[in-house]
């Protein structure tokens, strides 16, 4: 579990950076240069990401379990996950509606999917996982929000295209993971 903590604190640390220390977060950015602070930050969330998957399966070696979920659980899950890789998608996707009125889409998408996997399943190490997941995302978008109030920052109205875009990249994303990748990458099938 430890390892896996060490992950999530490197990883959600680094993301954090804008919440707890934006100024000195930009200088380094103004002292390194753009490229050089990039590919720090690119180290350090790699190096937290490996740990975090090292970790998570360090700590499947050694099962906690806190709570049974209802198997309805499961499968409500693959409908948050699947508004998730829409709302991931949307990040991305120029020009649509979910953007337009979130701004931060890919933050909701992290919010929905950890508390969808929160709510089916419920060993330790998901609840340390996806919890802190859950916890940087909320506190991240507030953070996000406030920010682009302050400064006034508004995004570009969506589009039909926009929407249908988000849509089909979020939904084929999103079947090519629950019906090939997840039990490749994870080992467990998110459909059985």
């Amino acid at each position: 579990m430890t390892t896996l903590i060490l992950g999530l604190l490197i990883f959600l640390g680094i993301h954090s950076l804008r919440i707890f220390a934006n100024d000195w977060r930009n200088r380094q950015q103004a002292r390194l240069g753009e490229l050089p602070w990039k590919g720090l930050y690119s180290l350090a969330s790699i190096i937290g990401f490996v740990l975090i998957v090292w970790g998570f399966g360090l700590a499947r070696q050694h099962p906690v379990l806190l709570y049974v979920p209802p198997l309805a659980l499961r499968h409500l899950n693959a409908l948050f996950t699947l508004a998730a890789f829409v709302l991931v998608a949307a990040a991305y996707v120029p020009r649509n509606h979910l953007k337009a009125k979130f701004g931060h889409p890919m933050l909701l998408g992290v919010k929905v999917w950890a508390f969808g996997h929160l709510l089916a399943t419920g060993m330790l190490r998901d609840v340390v996982l996806f919890g802190a997941f859950l916890l940087w995302a909320v506190v991240l978008f507030i953070v996000s929000r406030r920010r682009d109030r302050g400064t006034g920052t508004v995004y570009p109205a969506g589009t039909l295209t926009g929407d249908v875009l988000a849509v089909v990249i979020g939904v084929a994303a999103w079947a090519a993971f629950a019906f090939w990748l997840h039990l490749w990458l994870i080992g467990v099938s998110p459909m059985a």
